[in-house]
């Protein structure tokens, strides 16, 4: 690959900011997998995570166009609102009204690949501008990273599993990052100017994280409310 001290040292970059900044993607995955049994669970987290990280070499292939795209970061904002409240709603029911469990696996998946496109304009910025053009230096950094976001995405599951509130502060989490993205969409940008939306930024992003929290308990309420009237039968 024609590595010189120069790509080592860069390499050594992309694997240490996937990692500072991959704790939001190990939530999502930590989040999607707890539902799973516990012999799929280690399944999942991988599965999930090698995805992401093959979606994340072609994101940041295209990273460029992306960010000129405007309403690009106000969809994934709402996407990743949507895949919060998700991830909070009462677990097993799928089981009960005898999804399989296979199916049950693949959904996991999904829901970390889309998650983790949604939540990684961060790190393919931070990446992509290390690698440069050296493709092979940053698919390397990044099949690194893949067993550090599984073992984060490991503790966070066991956390999740000793104490369940750990999950609300997840979905709280990918509530700010929601928050934190859609004031940064470049058609906002581009109406109200950069410094007057990033001063938004911080209120935003808390507004939105209390936004999932409420939503994603009423809709609990709602789901464990039907599962109780309405027991499959």
């Amino acid at each position: 690959m024609g590595f010189g001290s120069a790509e080592w040292l860069a390499l050594g970059e992309i694997i240490w900011i996937n990692a500072l900044l991959s704790g939001d993607n190990a939530v999502v995955i930590a989040m999607a997998c707890r539902s799973l049994p516990s012999k799929q669970r280690k399944a999942g987290m991988v599965m999930g995570a090698g995805v992401a990280i093959g979606l994340r070499v072609l994101f940041t292939l295209i990273i460029v166009r992306l960010l000129g795209v405007p309403y690009l970061k106000i969809f994934g904002a709402l996407a990743l609102l949507y895949i919060a409240v998700d991830l909070v709603g009462p677990q097993g029911a799928e089981d009960e009204q005898g999804v399989k469990s296979h199916e049950s696996l693949w959904r996991a998946v999904l829901t970390i690949a889309i998650a983790d496109v949604v939540m990684s304009l961060d790190n393919v910025i931070a990446i992509a501008g290390v690698a440069g053009d050296h493709f092979g230096l940053l698919v390397l950094g990044l099949v690194i990273s893949v067993p550090m976001i599984v073992a984060g995405s490991a503790v966070i599951l066991a956390v999740m599993d000793r104490f369940p509130l750990i999950v609300w502060a997840g979905a709280a989490l990918l509530g700010f990052v929601a928050g934190e993205m859609l004031v940064s969409d470049k058609a906002l940008e581009d109406r109200f100017g950069g410094a007057f939306m990033h001063s938004w930024e911080t209120t935003a992003a808390v507004t939105l994280a209390v936004v999932v929290v409420a939503v994603g308990w009423l809709v609990r309420r709602v789901k464990v409310r039907n599962q109780v009237e309405h027991p499959a039968r």
